[in-house]
């Protein structure tokens, strides 16, 4: 049975004097393609007076540009958002005959259409290594990708990182650690350094603490729990973009 879920999340500046913003971009809303339903959606700014506009980037990302005419010594940021979870099975999708076992070719209408998504970095050492490492022989391609996630859960601890910015997939590799974002772009670099079209993608991981403890495996989180969340997609022709 669906939960509905209501999530407040609030950014807010205050500054030592009044100021003039210049102005903001704010990617806080739900992408379209989103596979959460979205029941409503608000985002609130202080100062008022300012001027919004809706934009979509060429991903289909929902862009809030604010504007603001007057000098001002805060700024308020707030999202209120009520979705809809529902238990979803990962594996519900049918592939592409050509694509059922890796490796596999995009098409050449298709591979045009993802060259964005399979654009790579330098394999520097670490990385060259651990790519090396992993089996590129045939065998189905959903096998592969649940033993390249199960591989980089072990090798890889999570951690939470208050410094900005994500690390390179050589110092992940370096430090055997990094937070979601850390190893998110380290997958999406792997699978397109394996040939697969991959995406970094953001959002909110909410987590319920449940109703009934489970009789045997990991009990789950002790309380309700939200925070900001980053992992990788991949494209996979006839099911689409799998996270």
């Amino acid at each position: 049975m669906p939960i509905h879920v209501a999530l407040n999340h609030v950014t807010e500046y205050r500054y030592d004097r009044r100021i003039q913003l210049g102005p903001q971009v704010v990617r806080l809303r739900p992408a379209p393609h989103s596979r959460t339903r979205v029941l409503s959606y608000g985002l609130h700014v202080q100062p008022g007076g300012h001027f919004i506009h809706w934009q979509q980037d060429p991903q289909s990302n929902y862009l809030a540009r604010l504007t603001f005419p007057e000098r001002t010594e805060h700024l308020r940021i707030e999202v209120d958002l009520v979705v809809e979870m529902a238990v979803h099975n990962p594996f519900d999708f049918f592939l592409e005959p050509d694509a059922e076992h890796y490796p596999f070719d995009y098409d050449a209408a298709l591979a045009h259409e993802l060259a964005p998504y399979r654009l790579i970095t330098p394999a520097t050492p670490r990385f060259a290594s651990y790519l090396r490492g992993i089996a590129r022989g045939r065998q189905r391609t959903v096998d592969f990708l649940v033993g390249l996630n199960q591989r980089l859960n072990r090798d890889i601890a999570y951690l939470i990182r208050l410094e900005p910015g994500v690390q390179t997939p050589e110092e992940t590799l370096q430090l055997t650690s990094g937070s979601c974002r850390d190893s998110a772009w380290l997958l999406v670099q792997l699978a397109r350094h394996l040939g697969l079209a991959a995406r970094f993608v953001s959002g909110y991981l909410i987590q319920l603490t449940a109703d009934v403890k489970p009789l045997e495996g990991p009990a789950g989180p002790q309380e309700d729990f939200t925070d900001l969340h980053a992992w990788a997609e991949i494209y996979l022709p006839g099911a689409g973009w799998v996270g």
